[in-house]
């Protein structure tokens, strides 16, 4: 799959790593959110620094039998960007625990500060294994589409982040949901795909592939380039989540999204008040 970091023999990892990822793995286990994670390095840290709190929490997470299944590109909004003050996106592990069926349910506490957006899904054929990679290598290498909503959530209290806290906090994954019908790129215009996402009905977020990097298949060919470049590299089989095609929307218990993107279909999910809903 596209992570092989159990596979890995990585070198010593500095304390201020170690208690980044353990600050982070306690917000999860105990349902409460933590200070911001830059405070712990110099200067607020670096991006590397953020990865390599990232990379220590998927090894942990793979350890005890959770299964990489894919990526997730995160800040592919040049106003999102901007107000973090980066110039590119970036990216974290998908893990197969954090599947929900499409019209599911979120049982409340699951996550800790929910929020919503669509998106469109690739799954692989081919691997992608380039330092360089193109638009025509992704084509080739998709197999299908699939319309997607992903869950955002931050172990940081009330989202106060940085570019370091988020990729620390691997890229503030949360879950995901995915359409049921496989859509093959054959004639479709990512770029020019219109979204379309309602909360109990109403409208509040749209957008289009274009506001996604241009197209989300340029946010393609930079994941597979930067991962190549890594030496980890997308493999076939992997989901990518290709980033936001509109604004996030916040989740409370109660609330039921439902996104429909043109070309490929819709894709929804509910938030409840049962902690023991599936």
């Amino acid at each position: 799959m596209s992570t092989r970091l159990d596979n890995a023999s990585p070198d010593p990892v500095p304390p201020a790593v170690v208690k980044a990822a353990d600050l982070l793995a306690e917000a999860v286990r105990t349902g409460a959110a933590c200070p911001p994670v830059r405070t712990l390095f110099d200067e607020g840290g670096d991006l590397e620094t953020a990865y390599a709190v990232q990379q220590l929490n998927v090894r942990r997470a793979q350890a005890v039998g959770r299964r990489v299944v894919g990526r997730k590109i995160g800040l592919t909004s040049v106003s999102v960007q901007r107000q973090l003050g980066v110039d590119q996106p970036d990216f974290g592990a998908l893990f197969a625990d954090m599947a929900v069926g499409d019209g599911g349910r979120v049982p409340a506490g699951r996550l800790l500060q929910p929020k919503v957006e669509a998106e469109v899904a690739l799954v692989l054929g081919r691997d992608l294994p380039h330092r360089e990679c193109t638009v025509v290598d992704v084509l080739r290498a998709v197999d299908f589409a699939l319309p997607a909503l992903e869950i955002v959530d931050s172990r940081v209290q009330g989202w106060d982040i940085t570019l370091v806290d988020t990729v620390a906090d691997n890229a503030s994954c949360g879950l995901y949901v995915l359409g049921g019908t496989p859509v093959p790129l054959t004639g479709i215009d990512l770029r020019a795909v219109t979204m379309t996402m309602t909360r109990n009905g109403e409208t509040v977020s749209e957008g289009t592939g274009a506001d996604c990097l241009g197209s989300p298949l340029n946010a393609a060919v930079w994941l597979a380039s930067t991962l190549a470049e890594r030496g980890d590299p997308l493999r076939a089989g992997d989901l990518v989540l290709t980033g936001a095609l509109g604004p996030v929307a916040p989740a409370v218990p109660g609330d039921r999204f439902e996104a429909s993107l043109s070309h490929l279909g819709t894709v929804g999910v509910e938030f409840t008040s049962e902690k023991n809903a599936a």
